[in-house]
């Protein structure tokens, strides 16, 4: 097996149920190092239950999952923050239970927190004094300063307003682009998808299965508003995209004028 083979979450053929019921079947999927994959589809699809298996949070039933980064982080949907820690504390809690010394870890999560934009005087502040969105950028600087190979996101900007989500997904491009990290981003927003994202894999429900691949145009730091507006549209009139969210009408099939589809089989 190559070294580019080998720096890769691989998901071979993969299946989950709760009992009785199917949530995944015959999932495949790769995250290479250095690319953005994003995981959209609607609610009730398997998309958290997919990124959980990722983790490691659950045990796998059927199939492989290769895992070979480290560290790895993971930002859940909410910021999860301790409230009896200060920020400070907060962002440095993963390098404390790696072993790091206290002055260490807090000079390492200084200089992540600052350069996620937080203020200084925030990181003496407890989570229940911060507002929503700085909480979310408190939560990215704590996974980001462990400085993973492979960063897993569940739908971690799903609460937050437009310009709040827009200067995150700005720091994480920019964190992203300078570190070459591996990023597997699940999100049911077709336009956060296709702003972040190197590929965007559509899952349908019924049970959960990869439908489409799309890879938006552009590089994702160097994509313009314009660009993002009009690959969210492309994205969205595919007919297995449409079929997938329920939308009215069948779509039509793009030409790959603007981004490039691939084909979805289950030997990925």
């Amino acid at each position: 097996m190559t070294a580019a083979n080998t720096h890769q979450l691989r998901v071979r053929a993969l299946r989950h149920a709760y009992g009785p019921t199917v949530i995944l079947d015959n999932v495949a999927l790769r995250v290479p190092a250095g690319r953005t994959v994003a995981l959209v589809g609607p609610s009730g699809c398997g998309k958290t239950t997919l990124l959980h298996l990722c983790a490691g949070l659950l045990e796998v039933q059927e199939g492989r999952i290769t895992q070979p980064f480290a560290p790895t982080a993971v930002m859940f949907q909410q910021p999860r923050l301790l409230p009896w820690m200060a920020v400070l504390d907060n962002i440095a809690l993963a390098l404390k239970a790696q072993g790091v010394d206290k002055r260490q870890r807090h000079a390492q999560a200084r200089q992540m927190a600052l350069a996620l934009g937080l203020p200084e005087l925030s990181l003496a502040q407890y989570p229940a004094e911060l507002s929503g969105g700085m909480q979310s950028r408190v939560a990215l600087a704590r996974a980001l300063v462990l400085a993973p190979k492979l960063l897993l996101m569940d739908e971690p900007f799903s609460a937050l307003d437009v310009g709040l989500r827009y200067q995150l997904h700005q720091l994480l491009l920019e964190q992203q682009a300078a570190s070459g990290m591996a990023v597997l981003l699940i999100t049911h927003d077709l336009m956060e998808a296709v702003r972040l994202a190197d590929d965007v894999l559509v899952m349908a429900p019924g049970p959960g299965r990869i439908v489409a691949h799309y890879q938006p145009a552009g590089a994702a730091l160097a994509r313009t508003d314009d660009l993002v507006y009009r690959c969210a549209a492309e994205l969205q009139q595919h007919p297995r995209v449409r079929a997938a969210f329920e939308l009215p009408g069948v779509g039509q099939a793009a030409d790959g004028a603007l981004g490039r589809w691939q084909e979805v089989g289950g030997g990925n």
